[in-house]
């Protein structure tokens, strides 16, 4: 394990998120090998030590492994490209192309039990399902007239998925009806625990292996809290004190952990759950030299796969360091 300070420098990346418009890709040739975290080729059945995204504005954010398939799938904010590829590939050298039926910014992803893919589309207030290798199914809209960030998702059960609006106080639901792909608004967070205020508000979603229920995480307040998936009760889990502001990228991580990504402090922290799912203790924090402004993060094969998005440089007009990468660091 391994600590860092907070870095000095302020980061408003995500409310730059906001004004996310349609973008065109510059992809390029692949970074020389001596171009920072350029991952190398894994052994037998392994993982590389990090994957790299050709281009130059991909500015990634979302994660998601399709185990049946062997395949990881990473979004980028500025086009709504979907970068793929083998787990043991050091180049996710694939991509679905962004702009494509709406799809001019991608943010979470996660994977359904046949392969599909959800999508959030952040301020376009869609959500998109598409096949495996990029075929859109449903482009819903889950939001319209109202300031909306259409952020997270998590997949119940291999095939309904729910997801985080960081604006708009919502979660929705996306399944599949007699008719076809559904998105409705599931839960309305008026009234519950869940208070929204200026800023990013729900951003990571997940769910307990048994899929009845939800966590969530607040970044603008550092609240985490779980969702009974039956009920749609909302309770806070008691961290004693402990905050998790700029929480984003969640994930349970074992039986009773479950480990928030945050993103402006560069930390994972581990989460040991008690009480039902309702109280929690920080048992560990985690970063690394590789992270640049880590947004989400995905467990595969005993690692974590860390999306480095960067958006503290394009928030500041900066260059991003070259290649855009996911860091593949041991799990604790």
């Amino acid at each position: 394990m391994s600590r860092r300070p907070t870095p000095a420098a302020p980061r408003a990346a995500l409310a730059a998120l906001v004004a996310l418009t349609a973008a065109c890709q510059d992809v390029v040739p692949l970074a020389p090998a001596d171009a920072p975290r350029a991952g190398k080729a894994a052994a037998a059945g392994g993982l590389p030590d990090a994957y790299v995204l050709p281009g130059t504005r991909v500015f990634p954010e979302g994660i998601a492994v399709d185990p049946r398939r062997q395949r990881v799938y990473v979004t980028s904010t500025t086009s709504g490209a979907i970068f793929y590829g083998d787990l043991r590939d050091a180049t996710l050298a694939d991509s679905i192309p962004g702009g494509v039926d709406g799809r001019t910014t991608a943010i979470g992803i996660d994977v359904g039990s046949d392969g599909e893919l959800f999508v959030a589309g952040g301020a376009t207030g869609r959500v998109f399902v598409l096949s495996p290798d990029g075929a859109t199914l449903a482009a819903l809209q889950a939001a319209s007239g109202t300031p909306t960030f259409v952020n997270d998702v998590a997949v119940v059960r291999g095939d309904t998925a729910y997801v985080t609006d960081s604006q708009n106080p919502v979660i929705y639901r996306v399944y599949e009806g007699p008719t076809g792909w559904v998105v409705e608004p599931w839960l309305p967070l008026a009234g519950t625990l869940i208070e929204y205020t200026t800023g990013f508000n729900l951003n990571g979603i997940a769910a307990s292996p048994d899929g009845r229920t939800l966590y969530v995480v607040q970044s603008n307040t550092g609240e985490l809290f779980a969702i009974d998936v039956a009920t749609r009760a909302v309770t806070q889990v008691d961290l004693g004190g402990a905050a998790l502001t700029n929480g984003d990228g969640l994930e349970v991580t074992g039986g009773n952990r479950l480990t928030v990504l945050r993103n402006q402090e560069e930390l994972l922290v581990e989460i040991r759950l008690r009480d039902g799912g309702t109280a929690g203790e920080i048992v560990s924090q985690t970063t690394d030299p590789s992270f640049r402004y880590p947004t989400t993060f995905v467990e595969a094969r005993g690692r974590y796969l860390v999306v480095n998005s960067q958006f503290d440089a394009r928030s500041a007009g900066t260059p991003p360091v070259l290649p855009f990468t996911v860091s593949v660091i041991p799990k604790n």
